[in-house]
């Protein structure tokens, strides 16, 4: 697709499906490009999220692999292997295994979690260079308005 010095109405025209698709790799390449930086996966900090009661997890409740599936279904990639992921934060203690294969957050895990959510922000701004909050949230609204546009809710 020819994208170099399109004019506006050139760039109007084209599919924003593609764009979509482009923007969401490239800002998940990013993201775990980042985070790989740092010693850690994005898979690796979502089951620490959704294991702490200090985050995602209403009552801190162990989960199994696949509850944890299915509790992060709307942003989990094909690739992403949850199991792998959770040996690795089993070795480093971050979480640990019950008799009926539950996995816990430890409290170095939710320490951990912490410190790996400090990153966040610096991710974000790297992200966000250039653009201001208006024309991101326009962008927002312009993208919530197709989805429902399509006959989808908006979540």
């Amino acid at each position: 697709m020819r994208t170099e010095h399109a004019s506006d109405t050139e760039l109007s025209a084209q599919p924003a499906a593609y764009w979509t698709g482009m923007a969401y790799e490239a800002l998940i390449a990013f993201t775990r490009a980042r985070q790989a930086e740092h010693g850690f996966t994005q898979p690796q900090y979502w089951l620490l999220r959704n294991l702490s009661k200090n985050d995602l997890s209403s009552d801190g409740h162990g989960m199994t692999i696949p509850e944890l599936k299915q509790s992060m279904n709307s942003y989990i990639r094909p690739e992403d292997d949850l199991g792998a992921e959770a040996e690795v934060l089993l070795e480093r203690g971050w979480l640990s295994r019950d008799g009926e294969g539950r996995l816990w957050i430890t409290s170095a895990g939710d320490e951990a979690r912490a410190g790996l959510k400090q990153h966040a922000p610096a991710i974000r701004d790297q992200i966000h260079r250039g653009i201001d909050d208006a024309d991101y949230v326009t962008t927002l609204k312009v993208l919530q308005q197709m989805i429902r546009n399509t006959g989808s809710t908006v979540g």
